[in-house]
């Protein structure tokens, strides 16, 4: 069971009624199965997060990153987010909302990629 913080259902719930165009776009290619068969939730909560992208079967975390998250705050805040999730036993990919909205089919196939054949555990 993920850990699960109930004060962050109704932000998440909001999340997802206001995505931006970049996270349309993504979950138009990702969702119903359309890759792998595996199923993927949006703006899903897990711990004290909200990930923009889930897929429980292949472990895997999608984010999509603005331009907060190229600053130095941000990025301090990203790196403590991947080392929890990390700990939890996801991998977070992270892709810029420039290269979903211009690079669309190279992002898919990179998440295709890696849930075909995921890293070995060192």
């Amino acid at each position: 069971m993920l850990p699960f913080n109930k004060k962050l259902k109704a932000f998440a719930r909001n999340l997802r009624s206001n995505m931006t165009d970049a996270e349309r776009l993504i979950w138009s290619k990702i969702r119903k199965k359309q890759i792998g068969d595996l199923q993927f939730y949006r703006q899903k909560n897990i711990g004290n997060y909200i990930v923009d992208f889930y897929c429980p079967k292949g472990k895997l975390i999608v984010e999509i990153d603005g331009g907060q998250h190229y600053e130095s705050d941000g990025m301090k805040k990203d790196r403590e987010r991947d080392r929890y999730l990390q700990m939890l036993g996801f991998v977070v990919l992270r892709f810029s909302d420039i290269d979903v909205l211009k690079n669309i089919d190279g992002v898919v196939e990179r998440i295709h990629g890696h849930l075909k054949s995921p890293p070995t555990p060192l």
